[in-house]
């Protein structure tokens, strides 16, 4: 049962992050972009029939959740509180369940472009998203454009639009190629 230790409010005024005390999604991060996605989740699935619910990312020690405009918070987080407490922890997962996460939407192994994307974001860019809620994934990249999707707080954010998706452009195009094109998907 994993038992929350705090609750964070995002950038994103419609996402909220909740620090846990024991993890739900060990290594990779679990996204779940709508009620269907979450059906053979346990956790993913009961916070979706909480109701208002748009979204639900999950990675180690900690979850997001973002809700519709229609709800406010104070009315929808004792709603979420209680399937996060009834929750199956999976701290009893093997070591290899806990290994580095190692991304898997490369069109090209031998891409050494898209090599070098993937270690400058796991160096510099994912931790910063994570702590606010959120994260990406690299969906690909054709030619000069690398191609992202982001996840939990970050993918409805405006922020994500407009800053964030900017500043990841300019340390690809300062660390890879000044001609690197950065599109969110």
């Amino acid at each position: 049962m994993p038992k929350i230790a705090e609750i964070e409010y995002t950038p994103n005024p419609n996402a909220v992050k909740f620090l846990l005390k024991e993890p739900v999604a060990l290594g990779f991060p679990k996204s779940f972009p709508n009620a269907e996605i979450a059906a053979n989740d346990e956790l993913a699935k009961a916070l979706f029939e909480v109701g208002h619910v748009v979204s639900v990312f999950m990675q180690d020690k900690w979850l997001t959740v973002t809700k519709t405009d229609d709800v406010k918070w104070p009315d929808l987080l004792p709603k979420l509180a209680a399937p996060i407490r009834a929750a199956s922890s999976i701290s009893g997962q093997t070591a290899e369940a806990t290994a580095k996460r190692e991304f898997n939407k490369i069109n090209d192994e031998h891409d050494e472009i898209l090599k070098k994307v993937h270690a400058i974001l796991e160096e510099s860019i994912l931790p910063a998203l994570a702590a606010d809620g959120g994260g990406l994934e690299v969906v690909g990249r054709v030619d000069k454009q690398v191609m992202i999707r982001y996840q939990g707080a970050c993918n409805s954010c405006p922020s994500s639009l407009t800053g964030t998706l900017a500043a990841i452009e300019g340390m690809l195009q300062k660390e890879i190629d000044p001609e690197l094109v950065v599109v969110s998907v």
